[in-house]
């Protein structure tokens, strides 16, 4: 069903029931139920444990605003989520971030031992596609996948972490920051508006520079509340990128200059949706850089 709003805050807290109750499901068939119970059990924490669900609400939103019905785009909004939970089991890890906290609970690698967290993060990464293929629209399963693939495959998240490691303790332009942030971030992002407008049997292709600039625009926020938030209000240890001297835009352009350079990325946000032949909910599309502009102080 529709969600009647013009604030994307409220579009995305509408949403998420629909999500949670999906990726259950989703957890109860196929591979997933087959999955040794350990399996089960620690792919259950990484995927139902908290969450915006942000990347689901956006291939929905997408969809709808194309002129599609949403429920044809579930399967890729759950698959997006899938594969943004298998990055975050696989960002904490000891070998990359070594992060003990996530959502404010211990991170997986914490409560079941790194083998295991990985292997979690490998099965859900494996259940995404497994959710694309099982479409009845095999038109739609493959070009979903072959957007997911891409934004998530070498040259996409798992690229862009890559160079995200390469990077740690170097000094790196603004510039070379956002390059990686194109990547890591925005490629998934972007991604899961694509498949939702995909999904609505329109070309996903106009979607790239509104998602782009919308991914770029969530991690500069991110390197904003890794700076100066508190552990409460992340949910995890903050100042990790410090300590790790990571390429972040606070260390190429200072807190001011970050968040100048959000203002810049939400406006150019504005201008890539004023390109999209939407049908609807412009408004609520409209919302989103502000609601992501609004995460940091």
């Amino acid at each position: 069903m529709s969600v009647q709003t013009a604030s994307f805050a409220d579009w995305l807290a509408a949403a998420r029931p629909e999500v949670e109750v999906a990726l259950a499901a989703a957890l109860q068939r196929r591979s997933a139920a087959a999955a040794p119970p350990a399996l089960r059990e620690a792919m259950q924490r990484a995927l139902l444990a908290g969450g915006k669900r942000l990347r689901p609400a956006l291939s929905l939103l997408a969809c709808e605003a194309s002129g599609g019905v949403r429920g044809r785009a579930l399967a890729g909004a759950l698959a997006a989520e899938m594969i943004h939970a298998y990055s975050l089991v696989h960002d904490d890890l000891p070998c990359m971030d070594d992060d003990q906290l996530r959502r404010g609970l211990p991170t997986l690698h914490v409560i079941y031992g790194e083998a295991l967290a990985v292997l979690a993060g490998d099965a859900l990464q494996a259940l995404a596609f497994e959710t694309l293929a099982a479409q009845e629209d095999a038109r739609l399963a493959r070009e979903q996948a072959a957007l997911l693939s891409a934004a998530a495959g070498a040259a996409g998240m798992v690229g862009g972490q890559v160079l995200d490691l390469q990077a740690e303790g170097a000094r790196c332009r603004a510039g070379d920051v956002e390059a990686i942030h194109a990547r890591k971030t925005a490629a998934l992002l972007c991604a899961a508006l694509q498949m939702g407008a995909a999904a609505a049997g329109v070309d996903p292709k106009p979607w790239e520079a509104f998602g782009g600039a919308l991914g770029r625009l969530f991690q500069a926020t991110d390197d904003l509340l890794d700076a100066t938030a508190s552990r409460e209000q992340l949910g995890k240890n903050p100042r990790r990128d410090q300590a790790l001297e990571k390429a972040t835009l606070v260390a190429a352009l200072g807190l001011d200059g970050t968040r100048r350079r959000a203002a810049e990325l939400a406006e150019e946000a504005h201008k890539a949706l004023l390109e999209l032949p939407l049908r609807r909910h412009r408004q609520v599309l409209r919302d989103v850089p502000a609601f992501l502009l609004q995460r940091a102080p």
